[in-house]
């Protein structure tokens, strides 16, 4: 990889430097970060602590929480630090190698996991009395490692097409991390092979999951509908919706970005903030607004804090 680049430093064009503008956007990103940060360890705390939460809708959840604290940890530290610093916008060729593995490796690990996700509401849903000896907490653990496996092989595939050539003139990435079109833009050789491999790629992993997603909440619409009692139909209705809500503010923003023929580098940097940052801020928010036993969990923890406070 190293014999064939020249450019050993790459340089973040992806937001305009506007220094009346700089520590306010900061502040705004920063704010993100932390509340990111402490929702999704808030959710990770709560479903280890209550047993009642012990079971493979929540723990397939606790993954994802983590999921998306690590996916904004890979890019919005790297963003604050082009408002504060100098040289912020600076990053090295193998930095950038590694921000582009782990943020391919975490968001597709994502993907598979809503995947995941969407078959336990099935199997939840579809089955209730059969649910717990049909997927037990090895099952669990099986799926999970699956999903992370899967995503670390399709980013090495992802990273390598996209490093394997050669890198020897323009080193401005117009864009605020190190991602694959942006990048691919800079090299010195044909790209269109590369294009169509990682194309048909992220096509496939991504329909590929949209598509069992589809099936799987068309399976439970139908299973919904034979429910005798209305207040049966919305609790079940209740228990799918959160999940609904963040496929889809995973998939619409994925699908403009990578799967679109063209790209304009403004467009894809307000819909890459939108997917990468804002997107792993909403997740603890609506998972804990729209699920009951959450947020029963989260009253219990701060009763229970503020008992141990006034002893």
């Amino acid at each position: 990889m190293s014999n064939l680049s020249v450019v050993t430093t790459f340089i973040l064009m992806g937001i305009p430097h506007a220094p009346a503008l700089d520590t306010t956007l900061f502040g705004i990103f920063l704010v993100i970060y932390v509340l990111t940060v402490i929702g999704n360890l808030l959710i990770l705390l709560v479903i280890s602590m209550d047993s009642h939460l012990h079971i493979p809708m929540y723990y397939f959840l606790a993954n994802l929480s983590f999921l998306d604290m690590c996916l904004s940890t890979v890019t919005v530290p790297k963003m604050l630090m082009t408002f504060i610093t100098p040289g912020g916008r600076d990053i090295s060729f193998y930095s950038c190698v590694s921000q582009l593995y782990f943020f391919h490796f975490l968001g597709s690990t994502e993907c598979f996991l809503y995947t995941v996700m969407s078959f336990d509401r099935y199997l939840a849903i579809t089955y209730p009395l059969r649910y717990t000896s049909m997927i037990s907490g090895r099952k669990c653990a099986i799926l999970a490692t699956n999903t992370w496996l899967s995503g670390s092989f399709h980013s090495a595939v992802q990273t390598i097409l996209t490093f394997r050539l050669p890198y020897c003139g323009p080193n401005q990435i117009q864009h605020y991390f190190c991602d694959v079109p942006p990048i691919l833009k800079l090299a010195c050789a044909d790209t269109s092979t590369n294009e169509m491999v990682i194309l048909v790629n992220i096509g496939l992993v991504a329909s590929g999951c949209f598509f069992l997603i589809v099936l799987s909440y068309v399976s439970i619409v139908c299973s919904i509908l034979k429910i005798r009692t209305t207040e049966g139909r919305l609790k079940a209705f209740q228990t799918c919706a959160a999940h609904c809500i963040m496929v889809l503010c995973f998939y619409v923003p994925s699908g403009f970005i990578y799967l679109r023929p063209g790209s304009k580098d403004t467009v894809d940097v307000v819909v890459s903030i939108f997917n990468s940052v804002l997107t792993s801020l909403l997740n603890p928010l609506v998972y804990t607004l729209r699920n009951k036993e959450v947020k029963r969990a989260l009253l219990k923890l701060r009763s229970v804090s503020v008992f141990k406070q006034s002893k």
